[in-house]
């Protein structure tokens, strides 16, 4: 398996990424399963609040491997804050991941249970200097993560980043996506789940507090397939629908997780 094309598939997917990024097999890896049995609810998780400037979206992207926004974070312009986190962090990217059918798609599973897709919104603490010294702190990122399940009455804010999937059908496609407050995706509720962990794709650094958000927010059938309509491969090769690019469970290790509910 050569360094560059790790996916999801048999001969790339996550049960090889060890091979190439040993870090995989570390002791705080994400995504996990939530079993609330085991949660500790923790009086002392203040709520999150984030402040979004909608003129800091860039581009949308399919790399391959997800579909991602990508926002200005040269300051403090969109910043995360509270929450098990101390002082602001920067709004870098948002990306998906989903299933090839809706009973699967979420990386991480509460009590047995697993959504169609997870959206990630990845920020980063700039005490750190820049995003490259962030992974390598454990408190360098923070990852607000939203479950998506599908419903009957479609979140509609989710539609400005599905229309744009038009446009970045194939892999390495790119296009403007301006204007665009990803504040609006956050469901009611802001009880969450909070944990140490990593990203769940390599090299998989273990930089990461966790905010999994309890409430999911929900999709049309007619979204989730324009998801799964986006392509893997280049413009120029068969195409070959991009889903099922989700991690698998990983153990716990001893990890905590923390709720800011009861």
């Amino acid at each position: 398996m050569a360094q560059s094309v790790w996916g999801y598939d048999s001969d790339n997917g996550p049960e090889r990424w060890h091979e190439n990024y040993p870090l995989a097999k570390g002791d705080k890896q994400s995504p996990i399963e939530i079993n609330s049995k085991d949660v500790r609810h923790d009086s002392s998780l203040a709520s999150w609040h984030a402040s979004y400037d909608p003129g800091a979206a860039k581009t949308i992207l399919n790399n391959g491997r997800t579909c991602r926004v990508v926002f200005d974070d040269t300051f403090d312009r969109s910043v995360l804050r509270g929450g098990p986190l101390t002082g602001a962090y920067r709004l870098r990217q948002l990306h998906l991941h989903w299933g090839s059918s809706d009973q699967h798609g979420s990386e991480h599973v509460i009590d047995g249970v697993k959504y169609a897709a997870e959206l990630h919104m990845v920020h980063w603490n700039p005490k750190h200097g820049n995003f490259a010294g962030a992974l390598k702190q454990p408190d360098g990122v923070a990852v607000v993560g939203i479950f998506l399940k599908v419903g009957q009455t479609p979140k509609p804010e989710m539609k400005r980043i599905l229309e744009e999937i038009e446009n970045i059908k194939t892999k390495g496609k790119e296009a403007p996506f301006l204007h665009f407050d990803p504040s609006i995706l956050f469901p009611k509720s802001r009880d969450y789940w909070t944990y140490h962990g990593s990203f769940t794709t390599p090299p998989c650094e273990e930089c990461i507090t966790w905010i999994l958000l309890r409430e999911p927010i929900e999709v049309s059938p007619d979204q989730m397939a324009k998801l799964r309509s986006l392509s893997k491969n280049d413009e120029n090769e068969p195409m070959s629908p991009l889903v099922d690019n989700w991690r698998p469970p990983q153990p716990l290790k001893g990890r905590i997780v923390r709720a800011s509910f009861k």
